[in-house]
């Protein structure tokens, strides 16, 4: 009588003897550890932030000290909006040069406002809405007018900037009562952490960017155009005015980071936000967006705008070397996250 074949399941091939005793194979390891390659730069970009803080509190008394870290929000909060914004535009393939600018101009605007008179209840909405404003129109420019995202929004830049140093040719200081107590504002949290009204806004236009990037219709539509134009546009998902509206989003960050730079100045001046659109830039990159769009994260720009912030700090601490190797090791940082970035596209595809 011929033997009968042991009978094989046709979805894998047979345990191992490992397996059958119980014991988890290595390729059950493997899986168990794999990681997505969407979150490869976020992870990189949190590990070099780790790397810092602990170099920073080997080498410096009082590094990781809660004033310090808390200091570090209360810094950069209003780059932390530039980055949310900025966030939007690049997951779908394009760029905005203008945020700078247009935070200088909003900050001149709120300044000139409130030195004429015009009460604060009137000045916080009107110069978040000069951003959205000209966030429009530049999404018209990119999408209607087909004008490639670096000309159109180069185009915003210089319209900004030369209406900063029309309102504004000197520095005007800010004296309002109104405004200064809601920028003075501050609490305490646990007795240590210091809260400002700065960062509570930078914190809350996180959240609310998370909410719509992940949970909502146009959140998913800006990953689809970043990873095929064509492709979403075929799948019947609102194209154009998602084109238009993250050039809004971006502009009404770079908006309202012009008011919390004014709250963290007291002063509106036409040469605020020289070149901070390329350190918003740098954030999401470093946080692990892709320049050619699709994949990123809004958490990923928080810790890339962090990890900048802290280079800045340890710049501080050391004492004497020049702010200038701020820019040198940004730089770096931005080459390697480039290139990572490039591996994992050529890996991908």
């Amino acid at each position: 009588m011929a033997a009968v074949a042991p009978e094989r399941s046709s979805t894998g091939p047979a345990p191992s003897p490992r397996e059958r005793k119980g014991g988890p194979s290595v390729r059950a390891i493997a899986r168990r550890l794999h990681v997505d390659r969407r979150y490869m730069p976020v992870i990189g970009t949190f590990v070099v932030l780790a790397l810092i803080l602990a170099i920073g509190g080997v080498r410096y008394d009082n590094f990781l000290s809660v004033q310090v870290l808390a200091n570090l929000f209360i810094n950069n909060s209003f780059l932390i909006v530039l980055a949310v914004g900025m966030t939007f535009v690049i997951l779908t393939g394009g760029i905005d040069l203008s945020v700078g600018a247009v935070l200088a101009l909003s900050a001149v605007s709120a300044a000139y406002l409130l030195d004429v008179g015009v009460p604060a209840a009137v000045v916080l909405p009107a110069v978040v809405l000069i951003g959205s404003i000209i966030g429009f129109l530049i999404g018209v420019m990119v999408h209607v007018f087909d004008v490639q995202p670096f000309i159109a929004t180069l185009a915003g830049m210089f319209f900004a900037r030369g209406l900063c140093f029309v309102i504004a040719p000197e520095s005007i200081p800010i004296t309002d009562e109104t405004f200064v107590a809601i920028a003075g504002w501050d609490t305490w949290v646990g007795g240590q952490w210091r809260m400002t009204t700065s960062v509570v806004v930078s914190l809350v236009v996180v959240a609310v960017a998370f909410y719509l990037l992940h949970y909502t219709q146009f959140g998913r539509t800006v990953y689809a155009i970043g990873g095929g134009e064509q492709s979403a546009q075929l799948m019947g998902l609102p194209v154009a005015r998602t084109k238009v509206l993250v050039y809004v989003v971006s502009g009404t960050c770079a908006g309202l980071g012009g008011l919390l730079f004014a709250m963290y100045s007291r002063s509106g001046y036409s040469l605020t936000g020289v070149a901070m659109e390329l350190d918003a830039i740098a954030a999401v990159v470093i946080g692990g967006t892709l320049l050619t769009g699709g994949t990123g994260f809004v958490l990923g720009s928080v810790l890339g705008v962090l990890v900048l912030g802290l280079i800045q700090t340890i710049i501080t601490f050391e004492g004497t070397l020049s702010s200038w190797w701020t820019k040198i090791v940004i730089g770096v940082l931005l080459l390697v996250f480039v290139v990572l970035q490039r591996v994992l596209t050529l890996r991908r595809t």
